[in-house]
């Protein structure tokens, strides 16, 4: 019996390797996003000396505003790239 519940080695009852392979590749990169947006937000925002257990209210808009800009220039970028690329598929 394979890891997703079901028997049979044949194809047809198999695993899709190569979407496995997609799907793998994407939790990749969006884990590689979150930990970049955890580390710019956290040096930009939280005091690396620290005096309390739970974030101040200061640091916790600053956290606040910080992933909301992180994720809107993340969306434009991504915007960006998409019309890039389908103005180069469109020229070809």
């Amino acid at each position: 019996m394979s890891f997703l519940g079901r028997s049979g080695s044949s194809s047809s009852n198999g695993v899709n390797q190569e979407r496995m392979d997609m799907a793998i590749q994407e939790l990749d990169m969006i884990t590689d996003v979150f930990n970049r947006l955890v580390s710019s937000c956290h040096s930009k925002c939280v005091s690396p000396r620290y005096a309390e257990g739970d974030l101040n209210k200061g640091e916790s808009v600053c956290i606040d505003r910080c992933v909301a800009k992180f994720f809107e220039v993340n969306k434009k970028v991504g915007e960006k790239l998409q019309n890039m690329g389908a103005g180069a598929a469109g020229g070809s």
